[in-house]
């Protein structure tokens, strides 16, 4: 069998669709292995994930050919290789327990991506990069007044690794909308509550003060709406009235790190199709 590959699509729902897209592959020679689907009825849209063998048959050309139907019927789509490890680009801050739970998922093939590189506003004795290995890292501060100038170095980074997915991994800087933009539909951040929920310094300090009884965690994409772009997964964890703040702290660290893993994971496996503010998320 030859490596599958994935078609991921999104259009306004009419009737065929389904029948249009699994009759083009089959006309191809393809076997499909995973079908998932999804209509939005109160949108009207429909969404559409398939993992297919082409076999004997040409990639390009499949790809080619589907571009008609694509445009017939106003799809968003893409058809990549499963094979195929993404370029991904990380960013951190002084908390590394995301980053250094991403190096070991690649380390260990549990999440198929190639990491171009680490980028950090702090230098790499303020992180352990014990697990860096050869993956080059970057140190670049900010000094007052030259955000702009840092994250047009960190653009040109994206440009040079040819980065498809840039995952904020604790990065504690708050992007332009300019570079929102920039990253839009390519940028996952971590946040460190079950959103809607506690913003602004020492979250996990005012639920305490709050004696709340669930922490969480949530991965989104980056939007130029602090903490409101479109959600990918989210886990929480329940606490009680005997856990210190330092405990919650402790307990919302784990939930940060798997939490962000899943949303990469999803993303990279193209099972993430963005609708308006919201997500279709085809689960494996």
């Amino acid at each position: 069998m030859a490596e599958p590959m994935i078609l991921a699509l999104s259009c306004a729902d009419r009737p065929g669709i389904v029948a249009r897209v699994t009759g083009y592959l089959a006309q191809c020679g393809c076997n499909i292995i995973e079908a998932q689907q999804f209509d939005d009825l109160a949108e009207g849209r429909f969404f559409m994930r398939v993992a297919f063998d082409p076999g004997a048959a040409d990639r390009e050309e499949i790809r080619e050919g589907f571009g008609s139907i694509a445009h017939e019927y106003g799809m968003a789509w893409s058809m990549l290789r499963q094979d195929r490890p993404r370029r991904v680009l990380l960013l951190v801050s002084k908390f590394d327990h995301c980053l250094a739970d991403l190096l070991y998922r690649q380390r260990i093939d549990e999440i198929a991506m190639e990491i171009v590189g680490v980028v950090s506003n702090h230098p790499r004795e303020a992180i352990n990069t014990l697990m860096l290995g050869d993956i080059p890292f970057h140190h670049l501060p900010i000094a007052k007044g030259e955000k702009a100038a840092q994250e047009a170095r960190i653009r040109a980074l994206v440009e040079e690794t040819r980065a498809e997915l840039v995952v904020l991994a604790r990065y504690m800087q708050i992007l332009s909308d300019e570079m929102a933009a920039y990253l839009s539909g390519r940028c996952i951040n971590i946040h460190h509550s079950f959103l809607p929920g506690f913003k602004g310094a020492k979250p996990y300090h005012q639920a305490h003060a709050r004696g709340v009884k669930m922490i969480g965690a949530t991965a989104h994409y980056v939007t130029a709406d602090l903490d409101e772009g479109p959600i990918i997964h989210q886990d929480v964890e329940p606490v009680t009235h005997a856990d210190t703040p330092e405990e919650m702290v402790r307990k919302g660290r784990d939930i940060e790190r798997r939490v962000l893993a899943e949303a990469v994971r999803l993303h990279l496996e193209d099972r993430v199709l963005v609708n308006g503010a919201r997500t279709v998320v085809f689960r494996s």
